[in-house]
């Protein structure tokens, strides 16, 4: 099976955790912009026909020029996001093109994500609706109070790291939105929008190294993996 993909690059953070004044999709990679590599891996990717990054009014133009530069003419649409990520991505559903009929939902500072995870959480929301990359946790995770006291350790092997993208139905993404109350509006993930409707998500294995750049020490690990790909 095969539909209309949109693929909604959120890039329009602050950096404040990062501790730089510049976005944090331009930290360079290799020498390379981190966006650009969040952009060459939806670019190659086949089942998505359309690109639209939401993001930073100021840099809607370095970021055309790494898109014209690499010649990723997938790139839609640059649209300015809101003050909430849920608001960032409302904007960029309402650039998508009309034939679109999925929504893959994506971290622009998420820049190790690969071709082949993205195919493969797609395929598989092509069957049920709704599908997310997520990766099992590995530490012991404690749920405390608020006083920072142990209540309860939920089963480990119950529990996933999730990531992006995450991919839905383009109807029942849309009818959740419309749906949302000003609580359920203020998420920072996608899949908890659906969940709150009763609806289910599935989880694709994804892959450790597709990290976040969140804080310094994620540059440098990004960087090592990233040789590490080339020396292939």
């Amino acid at each position: 099976m095969s539909a209309f993909v949109s693929a909604i690059i959120v890039a329009a953070g602050g950096s404040v955790r990062m501790g730089i004044a510049d976005s944090k999709q331009f930290i360079p990679l290799l020498s390379r912009p981190a966006i650009e590599y969040t952009l060459k891996a939806f670019q190659n990717c086949y089942l998505i026909n359309e690109i639209i990054v939401v993001c930073r009014e100021q840099d809607k133009q370095r970021i055309q020029a790494i898109a014209d530069e690499n010649s990723f003419n997938k790139v839609k649409a640059l649209v300015e996001g809101g003050a909430t990520r849920a608001e960032s991505v409302k904007n960029g559903i309402m650039a998508v093109d009309s034939q679109s009929k999925y929504f893959a939902i994506h971290d622009g500072a998420r820049p190790l994500i690969t071709v082949d995870e993205i195919e493969r959480v797609v395929e598989v929301a092509f069957e049920t609706g709704a599908a997310t990359l997520g990766v099992p946790v590995k530490d012991t995770i404690k749920i405390v109070n608020g006083f920072d006291i142990i209540e309860t350790t939920p089963l480990r092997s119950q529990l996933r790291a999730v990531q992006t993208p995450q991919v839905f139905e383009r109807e029942l993404y849309e009818f959740a939105l419309s749906n949302a109350d000003d609580k359920s509006f203020s998420f920072t993930d996608d899949c908890s929008l659906i969940e709150k409707m009763g609806c289910e998500v599935t989880v694709v294995k994804g892959n450790e190294e597709n990290i976040k750049l969140t804080t310094p020490i994620d540059i440098t690990i990004a960087q090592s993996i990233l040789r590490t790909r080339y020396d292939k």
